[in-house]
């Protein structure tokens, strides 16, 4: 993503931006469980952004820690982000099977298009993982002379907004290369099953292009992102798995109207292919998946980004495409400032946000699969500015039920 410099005409003194929030949460496999979550931005560096949070229940817990956009002391151009999650969850699913393990002709493999959503593996077990991701930006379009951008809001929506112009990383916009190293743990302890355990990694190079007017909200313009990910052995030869993707957003402007201070339709397209992903047979009667992308990489979809009315990673395959389409309606209204508890979290704009969904996965990338047996949702989100971050409630109704989603950003 491009960095930026944020200051907000109501909250021009000390942090830039700064955000404690305690929260409480209840479903089904987790029970009750209460946290506290908080970020600051400015404080050390004026693009730099730290956050952490923990939760707790009588049978889960989870903490997170992550600072994202920290310039590289002594450079201009380079910059570093870093996330790692720890938790243990009382109940949790991977639609996959279990590695080489041989799956019947007349059975879909579990996380394919046709796949039920109960042939899952289900247990108790820790979920974790880090990750840190190191971006260069390219010195071309805005960024010929520097590193970040600078945006200056009033009541959350641009009081310095500058000419859009057309598609040209050459003279406008923002470019970024980007290396991203991962590693996933998880396990699976279940009275039917002997202890499923393992861990995953994988580097990730790709290349950013966003000539949108206002990074964290856009109202127009476009961005574009390609990458190639493999099973992280960088000098060996045996690479076991890897994947290719292409995602690409827009955005158009509707002005305003009587009870909306902004109106923005915002549209993504996605789709991701693993070449390595092989299906071998064993005996004529049966067949495994070799060389495939972890099921929560790759080409997969569900969850809070992508298919936010399925479980996350539901599908998975080779090959996926997905497509979005969401209309940000920006409330003329905004009671929060006069609300003694809810003015603490410098609430610039509340947004409501119904959108739909479609995407598919497939044994290979052709027409004739991916768009025959397509998934759909629809659902409506509720989102906040606060102290200069987007912060969302997702709410989405799928043919195989519903689901809740509570995340920091735009899905796209």
């Amino acid at each position: 993503m491009p960095k930026y410099n944020l200051e907000r005409t109501e909250h021009s003194e000390g942090f830039a931006n700064k955000l404690l929030l305690p929260y409480a949460f209840s479903t089904e496999t987790m029970g009750f469980n209460v946290g506290l979550g908080g970020m600051v931005n400015g404080a050390i560096q004026d693009q730099l952004t730290i956050g952490a949070t923990m939760y707790g229940g009588a049978d889960s817990y989870g903490a997170a820690l992550g600072f994202w956009n920290l310039q590289i002391p002594g450079t201009e151009r380079w910059f570093v982000t870093g996330l790692g999650f720890l938790g243990y969850f009382p109940e949790q699913t991977a639609h996959a099977s279990v590695p080489n393990e041989p799956i019947p002709y007349q059975r879909p493999l579990p996380g394919s298009s046709h796949s039920s959503p109960d042939d899952a593996v289900v247990g108790s077990g820790y979920s974790n993982f880090v990750e840190l991701q190191v971006e260069y930006v390219l010195p071309i379009g805005h960024h010929r002379e520097t590193s970040t951008l600078n945006y200056r809001t009033r009541g959350g929506l641009l009081s310095n907004p500058t000419p859009h112009k057309s598609w040209n990383p050459l003279t406008t916009g923002s470019s970024l290369i980007m290396l991203r190293g991962f590693s996933q743990y998880e396990s699976y302890e279940n009275p039917d099953l002997s202890e499923i355990a393992g861990s995953v990694g994988g580097l990730e190079f790709g290349l950013h292009y966003d000539n949108t007017d206002f990074v964290p909200n856009p109202s127009k313009g476009s961005r574009q992102y390609i990458a190639y990910t493999h099973d992280g052995t960088l000098l060996g030869k045996d690479r076991s798995w890897n994947a290719i993707e292409f995602d690409t957003s827009h955005y158009w402007d509707l002005g305003e109207s009587d009870w909306a201070r902004q109106q923005v339709l915002a549209f993504n397209f996605w789709t991701a292919y693993s070449p390595s992903w092989k299906v071998i047979d064993v005996d004529g009667s049966s067949r495994y998946v070799a060389n495939g992308a972890p099921y929560s990489q790759g080409a997969s979809l569900g969850g809070w980004n992508r298919m936010r009315g399925y479980a996350s990673n539901r599908f998975h395959d080779k090959a996926a495409i997905y497509s979005a389409l969401e209309y940000r309606y920006t409330l003329d209204y905004n009671p929060t400032p006069d609300i003694p508890l809810l003015s603490l979290f410098q609430i610039d704009w509340l947004q409501v946000v119904p959108f739909v969904e479609v995407g598919e996965v497939a044994p290979e990338y052709s027409a004739r699969e991916l768009f025959s047996n397509m998934k759909y949702d629809a659902g409506v989100s509720f989102r906040a500015f606060a102290a200069g971050l987007v912060v969302r409630l997702d709410y989405a109704q799928s043919p195989e039920g519903s689901a809740l989603w509570v995340m920091a950003g735009h899905p796209f």
